[in-house]
């Protein structure tokens, strides 16, 4: 799979309002069949900053996610929303879901 992190420093005044900014690109982008999550996150420390956790299949679902006319149109539609530009790490990684977090193993009841 595709692995993601954005990070995205908003303009303090369009902050509270960037979920809904970003409403419209974020159900396209669910919508995708290629695409395996797509989840918003707020910085508990900088309420400015938003971390965007996504992946997505494969390469070829990437690339469609890239090619496609939403992301084309958040290409024009968030940046006045931005403080900066967005950070990001993609990597390719195994499987395609989470993995268990063995050092925090939660006993089953």
């Amino acid at each position: 799979m595709i692995f993601i992190t954005a990070k995205f420093r908003v303009l303090p005044e369009h902050a509270d309002r960037w979920p809904e900014v970003v409403e419209e690109f974020t159900r396209a982008t669910r919508a995708e069949p290629g695409c395996l999550w797509f989840d918003w996150s707020r910085s508990i420390e900088n309420p400015a900053e938003y971390v965007l956790v996504e992946a997505f299949r494969d390469d070829e679902a990437g690339a469609a996610h890239v090619d496609s006319a939403h992301f084309k149109a958040a290409q024009q539609t968030l940046p006045p929303h931005l403080a900066a530009t967005p950070r990001i790490v993609n990597v390719t990684a195994p499987g395609d879901d989470w993995l268990l977090l063995g050092e925090m193993t939660v006993p089953d009841n």
